[in-house]
């Protein structure tokens, strides 16, 4: 049973750090793409991060270039997404899932629904 686990949201002022963490399980982590999603409420969920799987080469969106860091340790199977110089519209619930190629192209995960329930992220001073 596939099963993504969010961790490390909270409440942090403008400028500071989080680092989330998601514990993946029920499927070959260590052989897929991953990536970190993020959502606001009436928007759709958008990547703000994916990474290959051996973790040699990750992508972000633009807002987020330079301030946020994906990366994944395989043995534990655990994603990360490290967090500085948070701006208020950085404020989202924030997802792990497979990259957006892999969602799109693996039959599994295309007819599957197997989000977590998020880690909640809210800057503001």
């Amino acid at each position: 049973q596939v099963q993504l686990v969010e961790s490390g949201g909270g409440l942090v002022q403008p400028g500071g750090s989080l680092t989330l963490s998601c514990s993946a399980s029920g499927f070959g982590f260590s052989g897929l793409g991953m990536a970190w999603y993020r959502q606001v409420p009436g928007k759709q969920r958008d990547v703000v991060a994916h990474i290959t799987a051996d973790g040699g080469h990750s992508t972000y969106v633009v807002p987020v270039r330079g301030r946020f860091n994906i990366s994944r340790d395989n043995e534990k199977n655990t994603l990360y997404l490290q967090m500085n110089s948070l701006k208020p519209e950085d404020t989202a619930s924030y997802y792990c899932y497979v990259d957006p190629v892999t969602r799109s192209t693996n039959q599994e995960w295309r007819e599957s629904n197997y989000w977590g329930q998020g880690t909640q992220v809210t800057v503001s001073s």
